[in-house]
């Protein structure tokens, strides 16, 4: 699930669907008390400093992450290969969108440093989606696992596309041996052709299930964007396809949008109700759940790991 900003937000309310306003002005006066975050600190800098001298993407900057500051500070960040931009127009994402670039062979090694200068213990890698490679770029994502826990010894997750259903790319990203599998929902199959343009419901859970049944020693992990529109019967039929495929972890977060030009936020939803919804996820069966209005795919997504072991 990708991270986005908290001050450009349009609509607000409870259980139905509200009008939005065109007026950036009012969206940050009616942003909810509960969507505040802190200042930068200090230690924000060494991270920066890393990322450019190694001069590498990380989706917490180019999906405009709110939880930068708080991760960045803690000297960590989620790596983002094969380039800044995307074949994809998803509605919801702030990653560029248009002709990409060839891959830089020499990135698998550039994370693998970055991961060693910044002492990463747990690395999460994400990527651009790469319809234009015949692989997806699985390849690449393979290269890139295998140098960071080489250099680092590092647990590594992998948050990755899904290869437009292709099963050999996927099995490629398999033999790398992540310690967790992530591939994300994003949101209920009504809103896909709006959300997850050129993405397909069933082929995101296909991905999921056979990870499950070539790896099934592999943690499988998926998360949701809320506030789009989606009705809780409609999220909870999504997570019940989840569980049914074997999907072991579970994050939900709400969304929140990046610009005027992307999708408007539906809906905020409290922290309590986010825990709510946690508990009942809990009790269909995922073995581990994160909800909340700040919660990502790769947010504390080591300590996360460390309580399903």
């Amino acid at each position: 699930m990708t991270g986005l900003p908290i001050l450009d937000q349009h609509g607000e309310g409870h259980g139905h669907h509200h009008p939005v306003t065109a007026d950036p002005g009012a969206a940050v006066r009616r942003l909810p008390r509960w969507l505040k975050r802190p200042l930068p600190q200090p230690g924000m800098a060494y991270t920066s400093d890393v990322i450019a001298d190694l001069n590498l993407e990380t989706v917490c900057e180019s999906a405009r992450c709110p939880n930068r500051t708080e991760c960045w500070s803690s000297k960590t960040a989620t790596f983002m290969i094969g380039g800044n931009v995307c074949t994809r127009p998803c509605g919801f994402c702030s990653v560029p969108k248009g002709k990409t670039e060839e891959l830089e062979l020499d990135e698998p090694e550039r994370v693998a440093e970055a991961a060693e200068r910044l002492g990463l213990r747990y690395v999460v890698l994400t990527s651009v989606t790469r319809d234009d490679l015949p692989d997806g770029g699985a390849d690449h994502w393979y290269r890139t696992v295998v140098a960071v826990r080489e250099r680092t010894g590092a647990q590594v997750e992998v948050l990755v596309p899904d290869f437009r259903g292709d099963r050999a790319a996927v099995t490629r990203v398999i033999e790398s041996q992540p310690d967790v599998f992530n591939h994300n929902t994003e949101t209920v199959p009504r809103l896909y052709h709006r959300v997850r343009r050129n993405a397909d419901y069933q082929r995101t859970l296909n991905l999921l299930q056979q990870v499950k049944h070539e790896a099934p020693h592999i943690p499988t992990k998926s998360g949701l964007m809320l506030g789009l529109g989606e009705t809780q019967e409609e999220l909870f039929d999504v997570l019940a396809d989840l569980r049914a495929v074997g999907c072991d972890m579970l994050t939900l977060g709400q969304y929140l949008q990046p610009s005027p030009e992307h999708l408007p936020v539906e809906r905020f939803l409290p922290p309590e109700e986010f825990e709510e919804i946690g508990k009942l996820a809990e009790k269909l069966g995922f073995s581990m759940v994160a909800s909340g209005p700040f919660v990502r795919s790769s947010y504390h997504a080591g300590e996360m790991a460390a309580q399903l072991s």
